[in-house]
């Protein structure tokens, strides 16, 4: 018995839409971007001008706002190495840029620009706070119990990490449920 080449329907793409193919996806990516860049750095402007004075409690003593200076990177680590994570961090960016521009999934566009977003925010910090020049401590200001303080660009940077593993497992579902068909349609033949 034959079956049917494809009993699936053709999906509209973005070639015929006349705008080129990652247009779409790379406005979506900036937009995240600059929007997650634009908050943080706003945010921290505002901690600067507000948190210097002590805490401000949010939910008693479990949440506040505080101001903090990270040289370091995650949980303060490196502290002695800022110019190299400064270094570091816009090599990530580069790479970032390069591979969102070329990826084709809209969630991984998503998961790069949230992960891209807090690294320029992070780096724009090391680049311009005091002591100088990829010498810059990182404004941190939420602080949440015993975890350490953090800002806009270090969530932006877990939620699109986040993403990436979401993404991962989804697509190793397809490739498993895609394998699988292909193992069925084999035996029928």
């Amino acid at each position: 018995m034959r079956r049917p080449a494809s009993t699936a329907r053709r999906v509209p793409n973005d070639a015929g839409s006349g705008a080129p193919p990652h247009e779409g996806r790379t406005r979506l990516a900036a937009g995240i971007v600059f929007t997650i860049v634009a908050l943080d750095l706003l945010t921290k402007v505002w901690a600067v001008r507000e948190l210097a004075d002590g805490p401000v409690p949010i939910i008693g003593d479990t949440v506040d706002f505080r101001l903090a200076r990270n040289t370091g990177g995650a949980f303060s680590v490196f502290q002695a190495f800022t110019p190299v994570l400064a270094i570091i961090a816009a090599v990530v960016a580069f790479f970032l840029i390069r591979t969102v521009r070329r990826t084709r999934d809209t969630l991984l566009v998503v998961a790069l620009s949230f992960v891209l977003a807090g690294a320029l925010g992070n780096l724009i910090d090391r680049i311009f706070r005091s002591p100088g020049f990829l010498r810059g401590a990182v404004v941190d200001f939420v602080h949440i119990g015993s975890w350490p303080t953090f800002n806009v660009a270090d969530s932006s940077i877990t939620i699109g990490a986040i993403l990436v593993v979401v993404w991962s497992l989804r697509a190793n579902a397809r490739e498993r449920e895609a394998g699988g068909s292909t193992a069925d349609e084999s035996m029928d033949g």
